[in-house]
């Protein structure tokens, strides 16, 4: 997006300039179309990358702008929060050994990264969710603090007009909500553009919507989100609900979502998308525009377009189409924002190769791939890929129907090949690339699978946390080794570097698995629980999921042995039992503290409140295990 002038959309008169000048960039993309001045017969290939900043004890570090400090400002840029960052590569001609040197590209700027994260006591980490990433960690605190962030965060939340929904169903359910677009941060990608020319874009296009759910499949690295089992690419799910402005209810018109697939096939030009996004999505934010496109035409020069490029930007499709300037001429590309960070760079790579063979090949083979295939079968596949990865059944061209791995292994990467042979990239490294992706699809290690796998081998080892940091720990020791995900052994519990990592702050080993009983409900209830599950402590909730109280174990038998007011069978309230204004922690106190708070109030339980809402609770018997593990570590040692 750039460094730019934004207004906040409260602004009425400056959106209306804006809009404007918006109208006027797509009149003059439409000028620059029709009269054939977009620079044609030249294919350029490029990659942004997205990654994470962990700290010592793999949880995300809020670093980037002291890391940024020591990296260069043209290449290296911030992101929507400070434990993320950004490195863009320059496009370079598709072809020869263009896939050795994106490699290449991308290993250099990591290493530069890398050694600026070192000195600031911080790791980059390549992945499309982290996994110790908690819901405390999206706090507007930790929002890069540039004007542009905090301007799209009131823009997009005022359209929404309430507070952002998540619901995902996976293996696990998460269902939460938030109170800014800081749940965008949750995701990375690995972001691939294809230049095109103006009379192949629509082909092209509608071929990278084709390719889009096969090439997902393959590459799916995000199965995790706060501890949550979800979908293959959970990340597809997150970015859509993360700035979804439409405000659910019983509204009776067709409402699209910022972040989409789209609607339709592209019949003629990229044109038709921009108009769409125009027409179906409000300005959010606006910016000083000081160019007539139409002047710089008429001058002999090439316009920047700066109000389309910024409204594009607010758009969110997963095949995105995009102008810029290269070597003074005006293009268009397609960028490819589906594909996850990670596992390592060869493995992206691999990707990139595998989605620059199959448009190179089908745009050969296909004049008009939308003879030979239907729209809905391509949405449906990304969907599907997104569940499931390579457990999808997936419709290829003609309508036939089979599973991902059969797809992929014997149609797509013989395709593939053709396509990147025919545009003339090295024999080699086309049978490099793409047998990174023939041995993943083949073993079925893809990143989400391993880290699934290694979840499951730890089930009965450590806690949660323990088991999370591991999992960032085995991801960072095996991206230093360089070795595709295909070849990963999966994760230890001790990757992590001990328990202690485990234990800073209660979000880490609090309960979140907590049966609750409401203020009216009898107390006889209560009482069955706390025998049932074994605890000693009910949290007490109202109807929207705020703590108003607390029944103990030893507030019940008191007011069994002396305070029972009604007779044997009178049918008792929880109101007339529980602790009321119990003593509350947030996720983010320290281990000490709470340990602090217990003693000095005489409690036994903490129960853990975020935005006034109960999101867990630590008892005693937590600190009890926290000090057997310190015991039995000092007696290792």
């Amino acid at each position: 997006m750039g460094e730019i002038d934004f207004k906040n959309e409260t602004q009425p008169e400056q959106l209306r300039m804006f809009m404007k000048a918006l109208l006027n960039d797509l009149r003059a993309l439409e000028h620059l179309v029709a009269n054939d001045m977009i620079e044609k017969g030249v294919r350029r290939i490029g990659a942004e990358q997205e990654l994470f900043l962990v700290d010592q004890a793999w949880r995300p570090a809020a670093a980037s702008p002291r890391v940024l400090e020591r990296l260069d400002p043209e290449r290296f840029k911030t992101e929507l929060a400070q434990f993320n960052l950004e490195f863009n590569l320059q496009p370079i001609p598709f072809g020869g050994d263009c896939l050795r040197v994106l490699e290449k590209d991308f290993d250099e700027h990591l290493q530069e990264v890398r050694t600026a994260a070192q000195s600031c006591d911080v790791r980059a980490l390549l992945v499309g969710i982290l996994p110790t990433l908690r819901m405390s960690d999206l706090d507007l605190a930790n929002m890069t603090p540039v004007p542009r962030y905090h301007a799209l965060n009131e823009a997009l939340k005022a359209l929404r007009g309430e507070d952002f929904v998540f619901r995902i169903n996976g293996v696990d359910e998460l269902i939460s909500k938030h109170d800014s677009v800081m749940v965008e941060a949750c995701n990375t990608s690995t972001q691939f553009h294809f230049q095109t020319g103006t009379d192949e874009f629509a082909n092209l296009y509608n071929i990278a919507q084709v390719v889009a759910g096969p090439v997902l499949a393959a590459a799916v690295n995000s199965p995790l989100l706060f501890g949550r089992r979800l979908w293959a690419e959970t990340r597809i799910a997150v970015f859509q609900q993360a700035v979804d402005t439409r405000k659910p209810g019983d509204n009776p018109l067709a409402q699209a979502s910022r972040v989409s697939f789209g609607t339709q096939w592209v019949e003629q030009s990229a044109v038709e998308i921009f108009r769409e996004d125009i027409a179906r999505f409000r300005v959010v934010m606006g910016m000083d525009v000081d160019e007539d496109p139409f002047e710089v035409i008429e001058a002999g020069g090439v316009p920047k377009l700066k109000a389309l490029q910024l409204h594009n930007s607010t758009v969110y499709r997963w095949n995105r189409p995009c102008y810029g300037i290269s070597e003074g001429k005006p293009h268009l590309r397609i960028e490819n924002r589906a594909i996850p960070t990670g596992p390592t760079v060869l493995d992206e790579v691999a990707n990139a190769a595998f989605w620059f063979g199959l448009m190179s090949a089908l745009t050969a083979n296909h004049p008009d791939i939308r003879d030979v295939t239907e729209f809905d079968d391509a949405k449906r596949n990304f969907f599907a890929a997104a569940r499931l990865g390579l457990e999808a059944p997936l419709i290829w061209l003609h309508g036939e129907k089979m599973p991902a791995p059969v797809l992929i292994l014997r149609e797509l990467l013989p395709m593939a090949s053709e396509g990147l042979l025919r545009a003339g990239v090295d024999h080699d490294d086309v049978e490099r690339y793409l047998g990174v992706i023939r041995g993943r699809v083949g073993s079925g290690q893809t990143g989400t699978q391993w880290l699934v796998d290694s979840l499951g081998e730890m089930k009965d080892e450590g806690s949660e946390n323990e088991r999370l940091c591991a999992l960032t720990a085995g991801i960072h020791k095996r991206q230093l080794e360089g070795k595709p995900v295909h070849e990963w052994t999966l994760a230890k519990l001790d990757e992590a570097g001990g328990w202690k990592n485990s234990y800073q702050r209660v979000e880490q080993y609090m309960a979140t698995d907590l049966f609750t009983v409401h203020a009216d409900e009898v107390i006889d209830l209560a009482a069955n629980l706390m025998d049932w599950r074994r605890v000693r402590h009910i949290p007490v909730e109202d109807d929207q999921h705020h703590l108003v109280g607390l029944i103990s174990y030893r507030s019940l038998l008191r007011f069994l042995a002396h305070d029972l007011p009604h007779g044997k069978d009178a049918p008792v309230p929880v109101s007339e039992v529980m602790q009321k204004n119990p003593i509350f922690i947030s996720p983010e106190t320290p281990t000490l503290e709470a340990i602090r708070i217990m003693r000095r109030d005489r409690v036994s339980c903490l129960p853990v409140v975020k935005n006034g809402t109960l999101v867990g609770m630590v008892t005693d018997r937590d600190f009890m295990e926290i000090a057997a593990e310190l015991l039995e570590s000092h007696l290792r040692e």
